[in-house]
């Protein structure tokens, strides 16, 4: 009976490290150094992954060409010489002011941009600016 008990044993303990044996080995995450430096976009690299991602601008608006709407050059040059507000514009608090035409094209826009961050506004207003 002993024996029995004994074998019952060692077979189950054989089994239950046969087990641990058998899970996959998992890998440590690797230690960040307080010394290392995320990598941060300037407003204007952020405002031009907005422009030509998530934002969809570039479904109507070009650098340098009109198509739907006006050019990012054109949008940059009257926003400057009439001291616009970029940022309020693309809030929905603003009035169009490049080609107030076109405005209820834009508004269709108006949910993309409400529901973008202020520092993405303001990337985007870096980057047309850029231009």
């Amino acid at each position: 009976m002993k024996k029995i008990i004994l074998l019952i044993s060692i077979v189950s303990l054989a089994i239950a490290c046969k087990k641990k044996e058998a899970e996959p080995f998992k890998k440590k995450p690797e230690p960040v150094s307080e010394g290392m430096q995320a990598t941060v976009k300037t407003p204007e690299e952020l405002g031009e992954s907005i422009f030509t991602g998530k934002g969809n601008c570039t479904s109507c608006h070009q650098i340098d060409t009109k198509t739907i709407g006006p050019s990012v050059h054109e949008i940059a040059k009257i926003y400057k010489e009439q001291n616009g507000d970029i940022v309020k514009f693309l809030k929905g608090e603003g009035e169009a002011i490049v080609d107030p035409s076109q405005f209820e094209v834009m508004k269709a826009n108006f949910a993309i941009t409400k529901a973008l961050s202020d520092e993405e506004l303001k990337g985007l207003e870096a980057y047309i600016y850029s231009k």
